[in-house]
């Protein structure tokens, strides 16, 4: 069970780095966010980082052949979405639309949560050997994880927010551009 839990945390650690910078953009973006509104996104990254590692243990202990495909499109679907909102923010960091937007709607969370936790899909391949209960233990520590971690990456965007004034969006968006390019190049070589 400890090896279990410390090998849960560490990849939690690992898996939350692409969510902690969308935090980190999140925060810069919105200097003035809400306790609430900061718990509401680290928490949807938090589930978003449970929910992958279950989905390919199901995927490899149900429909692991159907699967074999769409592995290969992850880097380029990762790559497709942040890359795309990456590019608009620094466009509106530009032209100066910082701090008219409410900053990160419901479906850019939602598109945002996918393509930050789509690596960890594969967990659920290298977890496959786990039964249903630790695999369902190694989700959750690595979701708690996930969220304390974005936790402190909206609190830390929100204090270098101000700092940066009008650079804030153009970095977010450079940001998700580089994590893109990351999630890229690790899944393609």
């Amino acid at each position: 069970m400890k090896d279990l839990f410390v090998t849960s945390f560490l990849l939690g650690i690992g898996l939350a780095m692409d969510a902690f910078s969308v935090s980190l953009a999140s925060g810069l973006k919105e200097p003035d966010m809400s306790a609430g509104r900061s718990i509401t996104i680290s928490g949807a990254f938090g589930a978003f980082q449970f929910a992958m590692p279950l989905i390919g243990w199901l995927c490899v202990h149900t429909i692991a052949s159907w699967f074999g495909w769409f592995e290969k499109l992850v880097p380029w679907i990762a790559l497709a979405l942040l890359g795309f909102i990456g590019i608009k923010m620094i466009i509106e960091g530009f032209k100066g639309g910082e701090g008219k937007s409410a900053g990160m709607t419901a479906g850019t969370l939602f598109v945002m949560g996918i393509a930050t936790s789509i690596d960890a899909l594969s967990v659920g391949f290298a977890i496959e050997h786990y039964g249903i209960k630790d695999a369902i233990i190694s989700s959750v520590i690595i979701g708690i994880v996930t969220l304390l971690i974005c936790l402190a990456g909206t609190y830390i965007g929100r204090k270098l927010g101000p700092k940066l004034a009008g650079k804030a969006s153009v970095l977010g968006g450079i940001i998700l551009i580089a994590i893109g390019i990351e999630i890229f190049v690790k899944g393609i070589f």
